[in-house]
């Protein structure tokens, strides 16, 4: 067979993507049909660089979960195929073996296919970015809301706390947290068995605070967050699940401790921020004449009305996480060495990148359009929130 020319190269990914394809389709008709009933989020669709940047999000967010279940690549991201090594863009392959007959985007230099390892590698970003980035803002919204509110000498311990962490250098704290020594030590795991817990105390107290006047769906919403919550929390943490169906690899769990212990204090400084200045506005003093608990008013009233900053840095922080992910792997750290993450593999191209250039583009370029889509998402949200 003949090489394939570039014409033929995107043609042949385009048909590739085509799951990913579909599911675009179908969100972006559903989500403009009913944009006016869609809140924040329908209004999104007013904006041309909202659009754009929820595009490209949702393309890899796609990529990732279909390649999860081997719906896009024909090859493994780990096979190696006799011939391939460093071979160029739409090279045929060589005798008989499982899969398609082209390596679409060349071989690496261990004659690994370069498009399997790209879409591979969104599947790793697309599970570590949002959860970590999620569990981060539970730690920062339990501790900030509560330290802007409060005020006081509580106030001032988590602030000096979360300024300490901040002090480090974020690449320096990463490479302490990740270091073998660091990890034999078990105190990844004590930080995980901590760090963890928040999103169930977030929930439970949610749940309470606002239905503390209906004791049976008050006892049922806590009771099913604690028994969920803690079924996963044994899962991730002490990979102790019962079920065998929520496990994190300790390489994994390393990476996403760290994450979340990175972005924490940034979230908490944010929402405590919006605390102090919402914590005046006259529908808090209402709620606060009504008899309301601090816990409701801080959830129930001050959270609501912060959510346009939140939701906007969230989408920023799940971009600053994807290239905190990219960097740990490009030095090799927290992951395994052959893993297909993005980081990974441009490090692993760059080594020969003056005479094949062709192994670190693409993934370097997945991670610049991933992270350029969660800055336009970010940038469109923000122009329509401030519409409201």
């Amino acid at each position: 067979m003949e090489p394939l020319s570039w014409a033929q190269i995107f043609g042949h990914m385009f048909i590739q993507f085509t799951p990913v394809w579909i599911s675009l389709i179908i969100i972006f008709a559903l989500s403009i049909r009913f944009k006016r009933k869609l809140g924040l989020y329908g209004k999104l669709f007013d904006s041309m660089i909202g659009m754009i940047g929820f595009f490209l999000v949702m393309f890899w967010t796609f990529t990732g979960i279909y390649a999860g279940f081997d719906m896009i690549v024909d090859h493994d991201a780990l096979a190696q195929i006799s011939g391939m090594k460093n071979k160029l863009p739409g090279t045929p392959v060589r005798g008989e073996v499982e899969g398609g007959a082209y390596y679409l985007l060349g071989g690496d230099n261990l004659a690994r296919d370069i498009f399997s390892r790209m879409v591979a590698g969104s599947t790793i970003v697309i599970l570590i970015a949002p959860l970590a980035t999620t569990f981060a803002f539970m730690v920062g919204i339990t501790l900030g809301l509560p330290a802007g509110y409060y005020g006081g000498r509580f106030d001032t311990i988590l602030s000096f706390i979360s300024n300490l962490v901040l002090a480090f250098p974020v690449i320096l704290l990463f490479y302490l947290l990740v270091t073998p020594e660091i990890v034999e030590s078990g105190i990844p795991t004590y930080m995980a068995a901590v760090l963890f817990l928040f999103p169930i105390i977030f929930l439970t107290v949610l749940w309470n605070s606002r239905y503390h006047m209906q004791p049976n769906k008050r006892n049922l919403y806590v009771g099913l967050s604690v028994l969920i919550g803690g079924w996963v929390y044994v899962g991730i943490t002490f990979d102790a699940d019962p079920l065998g169906i929520v496990s994190v690899p300790p390489n994994l769990l390393v990476v996403f401790v760290s994450v979340v212990f990175v972005n924490s204090p940034t979230v908490f400084r944010i929402v405590r921020g919006l605390t102090l200045d919402i914590k005046t506005r006259d529908y808090v003093a209402a709620a606060q004449t009504r008899g309301e608990g601090p816990w409701y008013i801080m959830l129930w009233e001050i959270l609501p009305n912060a959510r346009g900053p939140l939701i906007v840095d969230f989408c920023l922080r799940i971009g600053y996480t994807t290239i905190l992910l990219g960097t740990l792997g490009f030095f090799g750290l927290g992951l395994e060495s052959e893993s297909p993450d993005w980081g990974t593999t441009i490090n692993e191209g760059r080594k020969l990148l003056s005479v094949y250039p062709h192994p670190a583009l693409p993934p370097a370029l997945a991670l610049m359009s991933l992270v350029l889509g969660l800055n336009l998402l970010a940038d469109g949200l923000r122009e329509e929130s401030m519409k409201d």
